[in-house]
């Protein structure tokens, strides 16, 4: 068997992938998609392994695709969060990480409410750390859950493709990775959000930004709608016309490309982010096999960084 040539150590966030990189990581997740669509789901390939999962922040999708990705894998899951933790006691970030290290993990996936939390976390680890979403920062693993969507749908054709991400694009650590890697890929990137809530205008070069929905879909090839964070509603960021603004209704989806995909990472506020009556029901929706997918690339990232010289399975 052919081994894999992965150079990494640590995933903080997409920028550092090459897109040679990427090929492997896609061709390893679709290896494992299709298995576990076929009902093949034990594989010894991280036997013995331990994997700390270290959520100080809450999660339902990315911490069960994890989990779910480190025992069909063959892995023992370890889950920590702040509440019950020593960390309630006072106990640093740091001493909690050394606690951590000291117990021979073999991989630490780590999502914090803080920007750099995981970057921070490796300076006292000697094992993978994954990115599992860290403040507005970087949620690597979601950019390249969404990406295997697009490849699977798209058949690995980027070349011509235009994407609008719609929503509260200034806050979401998922628009900041998707960007880096989309635009890798030579996919064309416009954004759509009201001005409180959306980049300044060249923050990302290349990136077309738009406040009018409607201008902003035309002829796309995919959606990808946002969550919009309530939680930021009291610093007056969010006027209240956005729901009928902004929410991905029938009518926004009829002026986008007549195949057009229709993404969200979850959790969807119904009838503010995507209307009720498309949610499920629309043939453009790939949501539920976003998270599908979050599991098959989740074992792909779990087994090229905690196996030396993995091997070529497909």
């Amino acid at each position: 068997m052919t081994s894999i040539h992965w150079k990494h150590k640590h995933l903080f966030d997409v920028s550092s992938l090459s897109i040679g990189d990427i090929d492997t990581i896609i061709t390893l997740a679709k290896y494992f998609f299709v298995n576990n669509r076929a009902g093949h789901k034990g594989y010894s390939l991280l036997q013995g392994k331990n994997i700390i999962l270290f959520f100080s922040e809450n999660s339902t999708r990315t911490r069960l695709s994890f989990e779910i990705a480190a025992q069909r894998l063959g892995a023992t899951t370890h889950f920590l969060q702040s509440a019950g933790s020593s960390m309630e006691k006072g106990e640093t970030l740091s001493d909690t990480m050394r606690t951590l290290m000291a117990m021979r993990p073999d991989a630490c996936v780590i999502r914090s409410q803080y920007s750099g939390a995981a970057q921070y976390c490796s300076s006292f680890a000697d094992v993978p750390i994954i990115n599992a979403g860290d403040g507005w920062h970087a949620h690597p693993t979601q950019a390249l859950l969404d990406l295997f969507i697009l490849h699977q749908a798209w058949k690995g054709e980027y070349k011509g493709k235009t994407i609008t991400i719609v929503g509260d694009v200034k806050h979401s650590r998922v628009a900041r990775s998707n960007i880096h890697l989309l635009q890798k890929l030579g996919i064309h990137v416009r954004i759509c959000a009201p001005r409180t809530l959306s980049f300044v205008q060249g923050t990302f070069h290349g990136v077309e930004v738009y406040t009018d929905i409607l201008k902003s879909v035309e002829g796309v090839d995919a959606i990808m709608a946002l969550r919009l964070q309530r939680e930021r509603q009291a610093g007056g960021l969010i006027p209240k016309e956005y729901p009928s603004c902004y929410c991905i209704t029938r009518d926004v989806l009829e002026c986008a490309n007549p195949h057009v995909l229709l993404l969200h990472p979850g959790p969807v506020n119904p009838n503010i982010d995507i209307a009720s009556n498309i949610l499920g029901n629309a043939v453009e929706s790939r949501i539920e096999e976003q998270v599908e997918a979050g599991v098959a690339v989740r074992m792909a990232l779990l087994y090229l960084f905690c196996v030396p010289h993995a091997k070529v399975l497909y």
